[in-house]
């Protein structure tokens, strides 16, 4: 090819951001026999076969070196300021998966603009056999080159597998393909195509420049027996609470009148602890059914699951918003 037609195919070529947050796709294997971060965005992409024959440019910035557990809102809500600066087609994500679903879940939530943002990572590190890294970051940057992808919010790229933000989970502690979703993948990436097959719904974009404080929000997890002594505990330090709750909305009976009583002073969010399925609003009657705690006050978390739930309560009380603006939010975008 002549020297104009490279210069050509560079003019046209997609334009793609890999930002490296730490998490086990950067990590190594260290002489005491623990994993830690230790490679940069860069050592990341020239880890990976094949980049060059797509004819994607890729930019990297080495944003953190974190573990995934150690990453807090700050972190990413700074991340979420960078995105927007950035003047590409696609940015691609890397991080631990501990709290990948945290991350594509907020960026999902505070995004603006169309460009595709694509989360990955990997479950082995770079010093395992069969390290899973350089495959999920070559198909993420495949998926945030694509035009296709374009308006369907933040997504997770795994196994070759594209999951909406909204609906991905982290369902295995060490399995390579421990990223699933309900009701699935809303795509996939095969023979170095990108293949969209569903798209979720739009809603309002967060405003997250008007996040003044940090909020603490806790999960709580009803278990069999529970008497609801734990709940009294939570209501004196939380700003808010997402209730994990039995089924399709339920608690023990002896839990309602402290979630009743929080219902009163903090925003509670009633979840599901199963993973898929929504919480209903109708449909049982017994003294903490969900009707029960519907009519006590409690704002219904709808398909989100209680993680994802936690990700939208923070975000609304760290922007200032009251139970009504909640509750309506929660109504849009679950």
């Amino acid at each position: 090819m002549s020297t104009k037609g490279k210069e050509a195919m560079a003019d046209t070529a997609r334009r793609v951001a890999v930002i490296s947050l730490g998490g086990t796709i950067a990590m190594t294997t260290q002489p005491d026999g623990g994993a830690t971060p230790t490679l940069s965005a860069d050592d990341l992409i020239a880890a990976v076969p094949g980049l060059a024959d797509t004819g994607i440019h890729v930019e990297v910035h080495d944003f953190r070196r974190l573990p995934g557990a150690s990453l807090a809102f700050s972190d990413l809500l700074e991340l979420a300021a960078k995105v927007e600066t950035l003047a590409v087609d696609g940015v691609v994500v890397t991080q631990g998966t501990d709290t990948i679903e945290e991350t594509a879940y907020l960026l999902d939530l505070v995004a603006t603009r169309e460009t595709p943002i694509v989360v990955t990572g990997a479950m082995r590190n770079a010093s395992m056999a069969g390290a899973d890294g350089p495959a999920n970051v070559l198909a993420a940057i495949r998926v945030a080159a694509s035009t296709e992808v374009r308006g369907t919010g933040c997504v997770v790229v795994f196994a070759e597998e594209i999951h909406a933000a909204r609906w991905v989970r982290k369902t295995h502690a060490t399995s390579p393909t421990a990223f699933t979703s309900y009701p699935g993948p809303i795509g996939y990436v095969a023979e170095d195509r990108v293949r969209i097959t569903a798209r979720p719904s739009h809603y309002p974009a967060i405003n997250p420049h008007s996040a003044t404080s940090l909020a603490h929000t806790a999960i709580y997890t009803v278990g069999l027996g529970d008497d609801g002594t734990l709940l009294h505990a939570l209501g004196d330090r939380a700003d808010g609470l997402v209730v994990a709750a039995f089924g399709a909305g339920h608690v023990p009976m002896a839990c309602v009148d402290a979630l009743s009583d929080l219902a009163k002073r903090v925003p509670v969010v009633l979840a599901t602890r199963t993973g898929s399925g929504p919480v209903l609003r109708q449909t049982y009657g017994f003294p903490g059914s969900e009707s029960d705690l519907l009519g006590r006050g409690l704002i219904p978390g709808s398909t989100l699951d209680p993680i994802k739930a936690r990700i939208l309560l923070q975000l609304l009380l760290m922007t200032g918003a009251d139970q009504d603006q909640i509750t309506q939010t929660f109504s849009a975008v679950s």
